[in-house]
């Protein structure tokens, strides 16, 4: 029987399990949704997809580097206990190695590719590990960096990877710098590398505020644009890397002590786990309400 994407998403909806293991249950069963069910709650991928709906806003970042590629990436889960579990801590390695190994350009892709050259796919080895583990587990985002040989990669974790920094200093193999400029991203917070990559929208956004909050001011009309200009500076400064002040050495811009030693950043990437995602609000009474009423 032809197995249609219809019925591949059919069964996904009603078990949550990956899309190409459903594929897969179909295929096995010769297409019949009952036994297809059955098929993925004995190989456990469905007892994993029941989990799907739960918020999973904990979790780790992680770093994975083998030799001129690097990786950052962010696994969430539902609670933080299961980030210092050994088995989490394994998992996240191993999509680290897959994530560099295969260099997908998306979540969606790399859950589909194969897992070191095997049969199981990424997805389908996450799922696995949900049935271990007993929690939603998801590869969030991952960001891949390629480097020369004449170039560093920095990697920082703070709080054991509660926030995790990537960074890709070129013209230098100076591991120790690229480090500290990973450090200073986990703290600062940049969200660009200089002001050439902050968009014109978003620039004349800013100008505009700054320029009302001046008038709103009393300021006159004259200097206005000078006082907006000073300000859009500041402003620069707050997002943008290399216009930032170094957090170990507050009297140079990152611009110049980088500079210094002959390097420029190329790039960086700065998670901060569960960032933008809504968390749990329930307490701990109301949890065990909720397992009692079950």
């Amino acid at each position: 029987m032809a197995i249609t994407a219809k019925m591949v998403k059919e069964l996904r909806e009603k078990t949550g399990a990956g899309m190409m293991d459903c594929k897969k249950a179909l295929q096995e069963t010769d297409g019949d949704m009952d036994k297809a069910i059955d098929f993925l709650r004995e190989k456990g991928m469905a007892k994993a997809a029941k989990k799907a709906d739960r918020i999973a806003a904990e979790g780790l970042a992680h770093v994975e580097v083998k030799d001129n590629t690097a990786v950052l990436l962010e696994v969430n889960c539902e609670t933080d206990f299961v980030t210092k579990n050994d088995q989490f801590k394994q998992l996240l390695s191993d999509i680290g190695k897959h994530l560099v190994e295969e260099n997908p350009s998306t979540v969606e892709e790399a859950l589909g590719q194969k897992m070191h050259g095997g049969e199981e796919t990424l997805e389908a080895y996450i799922n696995a590990a949900v049935a271990k583990i007993g929690e939603k587990i998801s590869l969030r985002r991952f960001t891949v960096l390629t480097k020369t040989d004449n170039d560093a990669f920095g990697e920082y974790l703070h709080m054991g990877g509660r926030i995790g920094v990537l960074t890709l200093l070129e013209g230098t193999n100076d591991k120790e710098l690229a480090k500290d400029i990973a450090m200073h991203t986990a703290a600062i917070n940049p969200r660009y590398i200089s002001r050439d990559d902050v968009a014109e929208e978003e620039v004349n956004h800013e100008r505009e505020v700054l320029k009302t909050q001046a008038l709103n001011e009393g300021k006159p009309e004259n200097i206005v644009e000078k006082m907006v200009e000073g300000r859009l500076g500041k402003f620069f400064e707050e997002i943008c890397l290399l216009e930032q002040d170094f957090v170990k050495d507050p009297d140079q811009k990152v611009k110049k002590y980088v500079g210094d030693k002959g390097a420029a950043v190329k790039a960086f990437a700065r998670y901060e786990v569960g960032e933008g995602m809504e968390k749990r609000e329930e307490n701990f009474a109301d949890e065990v309400m909720s397992q009692i009423k079950k």
